[in-house]
């Protein structure tokens, strides 16, 4: 992602002055990639003494940067943590780092959150995971809680050479995933809304008065241009979608905000059958478990499937080709939407709920009224842009397909206006 070279700087400052050893970190969020003109909401967490480029690069609105930090060994880290910045920690942190570590690493999705802390005068909620636990999710899903916010654009501020290969595979499998969602033809909102909106199907917040209703509408409308630079290598070099608009022959195109580009895949059942076979290794056993019940195979022949399936190497992007079962499950026209849909809820709905819960004791009562509160705030604000009439760039069927409501109403702004 290429944003401001003094605000990259400023983020990567805040990572030094942690002595426990940081392998990765990523900045994500509305703190680092706008999602909305700044409203009442984001004033209320204020950095106390913040960097010029951070107050330049948040135009002074002063929200809270979430971080990820990933770590080799919890336990370790905590431990050197806890001694350097204790007053990071919640009244759990007084029991110690091995309670702490059996905290993140068994309950939830495997991430310890620290939020409202001040580190260099800025105010940040920083998360911390095991590699492993990150990599795996990365690669096969387990949860899609991280894999899901990298599926995104994010700021990485700290790489790791295994962590990358992790995330293409995840980059990839989002794209497929929704091809697999998403008509023959249709525009980049409705692509990138469909991908924005995967981690945030099964999210409870999304149900409950604590999130905005246009959140993914408003991450795509303006962080369009991110996500062509995550996404749009990658349908070139994927065989069944392509960009079908001819505004894309201009080598300048990917940085014009106001260009919206249509996409067209092919619906061949191999060559989707061959998209379902390479998702996720723990996302495709749940989807198969589906159609093991809808199609009614018996037992025996499903294991048989099943154990024929587990013959692939987890690091690679491109895997094996799917077969009559895969292909079946990729020409159910009327049904397959709803199952991927309901799949990704499942992935998602208990691990989110859970870390959701865990942060009643990792963050302390009193952070975690602030932080209610703040999303409360940004639920309203949500509301009153319903009410504005600002439904946003992007809507959402149930079965998770995103349609790109604000390049319609240009389109007809355009038919009205020719002669």
């Amino acid at each position: 992602m290429i944003i401001n070279q003094e605000f990259k700087e400023a983020l990567r400052q805040i990572l030094w002055q942690f002595r426990a050893p940081i392998r990765y970190a990523f900045a994500y969020g509305s703190g680092v990639f706008p999602q909305s003109a700044g409203s009442a909401s984001s004033k209320l967490s204020t950095h106390p003494s913040p960097s010029h480029a951070i107050t330049t690069a948040q135009q002074g609105t002063g929200k809270m940067i979430d971080m990820i930090f990933g770590v080799s060994y919890t336990q370790h880290w905590h431990s050197l943590n806890l001694q350097q910045h204790r007053d990071h920690y919640s009244l759990l942190g007084s029991f110690g780092s091995g309670l702490v570590s059996r905290v993140q690493d068994n309950w939830g999705a495997g991430v310890y959150f620290n939020p409202y802390v001040t580190v260099n005068g800025t105010l940040i909620k920083y998360g911390v995971v095991n590699l492993d636990t990150l990599c795996k999710d990365l690669s096969q899903w387990d949860t899609l809680y991280l894999a899901g916010r990298l599926q995104k654009p994010v700021k990485i501020l700290r790489d790791d050479p295994r962590v990358r290969l992790a995330n293409q595979v995840n980059l990839i499998s989002a794209l497929r995933t929704a091809l697999l969602l998403l008509p023959a033809s249709f525009d980049e909102l409705q692509l990138y809304g469909t991908i924005a909106g995967i981690s945030y199907m099964g999210d409870p917040r999304m149900s409950l008065p604590t999130e905005n209703p246009h959140k993914v509408s408003n991450i795509v409308a303006n962080q369009l241009t991110h996500f062509r630079r995550l996404y749009a290598p990658l349908i070139d070099n994927l065989p069944n979608v392509s960009f079908d608009d001819a505004r894309c022959s201009d080598p300048e195109w990917d940085e014009d905000p106001d260009t919206i580009a249509s996409l067209a895949q092919d619906m061949d059942p191999v060559k989707r059958g061959n998209m379902v076979r390479r998702l996720p290794k723990s996302f495709r056993e749940k989807l198969y478990f589906q159609y093991q019940s809808k199609f009614q195979i018996p037992q025996l022949e499903f294991d048989k499937m099943m154990e024929e399936s587990r013959d692939e190497d987890k690091t690679r992007v491109n895997r094996r080709q799917g077969g009559r079962f895969e292909q079946r499950i990729a020409g159910d026209d009327d049904g397959l939407q709803k199952e991927v849909a309901g799949v990704i809820r499942k992935t998602i709905g208990w691990p989110s709920t859970s870390q959701s819960l865990k942060g009643v004791l990792t963050a302390g009562v009193r952070r975690t009224g602030r932080y209610l509160s703040e999303k409360g705030n940004k639920w309203r604000e949500g509301k009153a842009q319903t009410m504005a009439g600002g439904d946003g760039s992007v809507s959402k069927t149930d079965d998770g397909q995103q349609h790109g409501n604000g390049e319609r109403d240009r389109k007809d702004e355009a038919q009205r206006k020719a002669p």
